[in-house]
């Protein structure tokens, strides 16, 4: 489930007494003993409303599948793991894992929390740490699809793309999962790692199919049409990427090869020019100059 809300927190307590002015020192006396014996009875009230939220977000952490809602704990707990987030996508890895461990200091069944633990120490190349992140957030949170899709890219990105594949299909076994075009084309990736080619063009049109937009998608079908020689497909998948997003090396490099391959030498020659002036020092640049298509 790599994460990224933007949290705000605004606490604001204003505080006001007015105390008419006393005519008798019997008068006095009364309005101190009733002051105080205000000030007692608020001081009451907070210690047992404390202890009453303190007791309701121990019960919720408790009870397993209990519909999670939001309590003090968890809201405190989320303001930490939206400021981890930020540091994460800045690559601030060392403030990010400082908000994380605040996080589960006030909640230590925030199975997000230990997520993004788990991205972090993957980050950092902690593939065990990375590991016991992912499996204690998994082991709190066992269907979250976003929990699911993030340790099996961990297994993918650590060789055990055969492991790696049932954690994406079982993170699609959620109807209600926003975004299932991502664990349909980290599932092509992966089967592509290990050899099945068919396995991973299934994954890659459902990915697709559900999200026509989606750059992944179309950059390795496009790959795989290529070294079928189904050119008219392959360029179908080339075009849209390029058509849809700003070109990049990689980008261009497959519409080179796909334009070489056929008989636009226009196209060739235009999409050429764009490499070489948009992206002079690339690894792609470079192959163009030698001419290594096949690279």
């Amino acid at each position: 489930m790599l994460p990224g809300r933007a949290c705000a927190l605004l606490v604001v307590a204003v505080a006001c007494a007015l105390m008419q002015a006393c005519t008798t020192v019997e008068q006095s006396r009364r309005v101190v003993d009733d002051n105080a014996s205000t000030v007692t009875d608020t001081r009451t009230n907070r210690r047992d409303a404390a202890a009453a939220q303190r007791a309701q977000d121990r019960a919720v952490d408790l009870v397993p599948g209990a519909p999670k809602v939001e309590t003090d704990v968890s809201r405190r707990a989320q303001i930490r793991i939206d400021l981890a987030a930020g540091y994460y996508q800045q690559r601030a890895f060392a403030q990010s894992l400082e908000e994380l461990r605040a996080a589960l200091a006030i909640d230590a069944n925030s199975a997000q929390a230990y997520g993004m633990l788990g991205l972090v120490y993957m980050e950092l190349g902690e593939q065990a740490r990375a590991e016991d992140g992912f499996r204690q957030a998994l082991r709190i949170a066992p269907g979250d699809s976003d929990l699911l899709n993030n340790y099996g890219w961990f297994l993918c990105q650590t060789g055990r793309s055969d492991q790696a594949i049932p954690q994406f299909q079982a993170a699609l076994k959620n109807p209600l999962y926003a975004t299932p075009a991502r664990p349909l084309h980290n599932a092509g990736i992966c089967s592509l790692r290990i050899g099945d080619e068919l396995g991973a063009e299934s994954y890659f049109l459902r990915s697709f199919q559900i999200d026509p937009r989606n750059p992944v998608a179309m950059y390795n079908l496009g790959e795989i049409n290529l070294r079928r020689g189904d050119l008219d497909r392959a360029r179908f998948y080339s075009r849209r990427l390029l058509d849809t997003f700003p070109p990049s090396a990689e980008t261009l490099w497959l519409a080179i090869r796909i334009e070489r391959k056929g008989s636009d030498r226009d196209s060739f020659n235009s999409l050429s020019a764009q490499l070489r002036r948009l992206f002079p020092g690339s690894r792609e640049a470079e192959l163009l100059q030698r001419g290594a298509f096949d690279a």
